[in-house]
């Protein structure tokens, strides 16, 4: 599992934050008890939770350290633990209206595995919300993706390996076997950049991880890896008449309802 940089991640917070706010928007659980937030992060997709149903015990698992320190500091008044969704979920007792999942199984296997685990924990007409990225294609990651190949860098299978998304069409195989009610859409966000630098940044904190950790005995190394994307970066991203560079970023979305 990646180490993530709480800070790092956060410098788009609001950015990072709208696709938990448009997931939540579609949850139509009138009145929850109790709301799990797997991949808390942060925690602002949990305050986001907690702000929607506020008589609910709204509990996040992370599997970092340093996102659950992060939003103990942030949200006090919540309730954060560490769990690792990948192996630890079925340790987990039922008894959920919602289990809320927002950019996290990207980074877990086995889907098919994971979302039963998810809908196991369900009481029954509770609702499994979920988003992930889905912006392999999108210029910025395809310059990455480029990049990391090359040999030079030395990266290993090990920083490949950092994504187990399936087809869309296979999350619709694997909800429909679980449940007759479920909903699956995309939406593509246009964020609005100042510099191509701000686009690295943003990748800094999630995708380029695993690479970035692989440098880190070698600043040298690592600063010119980083600015060798970011130099491809400005290829492929020009301004608006405004000076402004438009980052586009599809996500995914699903619901099914227990």
């Amino acid at each position: 599992m990646n180490e993530w940089n709480a800070s790092q991640y956060l410098m788009f917070g609001d950015e990072r934050t709208q696709p938990s706010i448009d997931l939540i928007g579609r949850i139509d659980h009138v009145d929850p008890r109790r709301v799990l937030d797997i991949g808390c992060g942060p925690g602002n997709g949990t305050e986001r939770l907690h702000l929607r149903y506020p008589d609910a015990d709204v509990y996040g698992i992370d599997s970092s350290i340093a996102m659950i320190e992060a939003a103990r500091e942030a949200y006090p008044r919540l309730r954060f633990d560490l769990y690792d969704a990948s192996t630890d979920l079925p340790s987990l007792d039922p008894g959920y209206d919602i289990v809320f999942s927002n950019a996290v199984i990207q980074w877990i296997p086995d889907h098919g595995k994971l979302l039963w685990e998810m809908f196991r924990l369900l009481n029954d007409g509770g609702t499994l919300a979920v988003q992930m990225p889905i912006n392999e294609e999108s210029p910025a990651f395809r310059v990455i993706n480029e990049v990391i190949r090359d040999p030079k860098w030395g990266f290993t299978e090990k920083e490949f390996s950092q994504t187990n998304k399936l087809p869309v069409g296979d999350y619709v195989d694997i909800l429909s076997g679980l449940t007759d009610e479920f909903s699956v859409w995309e939406t593509t966000y246009y964020h609005r950049m100042k510099e191509h630098k701000e686009i690295l940044e943003w990748v800094k904190g999630t995708k380029l991880l695993p690479f970035l950790k692989a440098l880190e005995a070698d600043e040298e190394k690592k600063q010119a890896f980083q600015q060798e994307i970011l130099e491809g970066i400005k290829g492929q991203y020009s301004r608006q008449v405004n000076g402004e560079i438009m980052f586009r970023f599809k996500r995914l979305f699903f619901t099914a309802k227990k």
